[in-house]
């Protein structure tokens, strides 16, 4: 089972590094690396070319957005399943990879998710919120729940069949995303109850106020537009992440 990986990078040559490691050093060989990088001049493209191998595949070009950027490297993977993996994430332990092409042996598998810790930029063995979360039901989506989106494997047929990230949203392409499979009919994903990736705080949906307005309206249309629910179900999913703090 070939498993295609996408980092789509802006300018992270600090720490796109780490991510590349923690993928080199799965214990699951059979995966593809697609590099979208939007023509960084930071020296990250140095960076990317020293670490690359043979399962590497690189492009350096202009994007209109990180949404777009992902969208481009989703377009080049020829893997059976797709992960995401930021440039400023990393795997938890050796054994993720090999843990998700498992759970997938069952073909009926339609995702695979795991759970997520929240650590300092400058010291990633200092947790900063966790987030554990639950085996999938569908009447979850109404109460605000999301899996952990940066764990998140899909099998490819998800993608081609219901598409990839809609760019005209700017922060909260990914909760639509998620509405829009998990809200299918039928349905199967399969959580495993262990942490996946180390995801440095500071993403760009929480980079200032203006940005977390601006991410609860996307987040409200999403709904919206895939019927799930309203603005309870927006309350909801802003207050679940309070108790990821304790």
């Amino acid at each position: 089972m070939l498993i295609s990986i996408v980092t789509a990078v802006w300018n992270r040559a600090d720490t796109v590094a780490e991510a590349v490691r923690s993928l080199h050093a799965q214990d699951w060989s059979e995966w593809e690396h697609v590099v979208q990088d939007g023509g960084s001049t930071d020296g990250t493209l140095g960076v990317l070319q020293g670490l690359a191998d043979d399962r590497t595949r690189l492009v350096s070009e202009r994007d209109a957005g990180l949404y777009d950027a992902i969208n481009r490297g989703l377009a080049r993977t020829t893997g059976d399943v797709v992960g995401l993996l930021h440039s400023d994430d990393l795997y938890a332990a050796p054994d993720i990879l090999s843990s998700v092409a498992k759970a997938f042996e069952d073909p009926e598998v339609d995702a695979v998710y795991g759970d997520l810790l929240y650590v300092s930029r400058a010291d990633t063995s200092k947790v900063i919120r966790t987030w554990r979360s639950q085996p999938f039901r569908p009447a979850l989506l109404r109460r605000g729940w999301m899996p952990p989106h940066p764990t998140l494997f899909l099998r490819r047929r998800v993608l081609d069949r219901l598409g990839a990230f809609d760019t005209s949203y700017r922060i909260a392409a990914d909760y639509d995303a998620v509405l829009r499979y998990f809200g299918q009919p039928g349905f199967r994903a399969v959580h495993l109850p262990k942490t996946f990736v180390h995801m440095r705080v500071g993403g760009e949906s929480n980079r200032s106020l203006g940005r977390i307005l601006r991410k609860s309206r996307e987040d409200f249309r999403a709904l919206r537009r895939n019927g799930v629910g309203g603005l309870p179900t927006l309350v909801a999913k802003n207050a679940s992440k309070i108790g990821q703090f304790f």
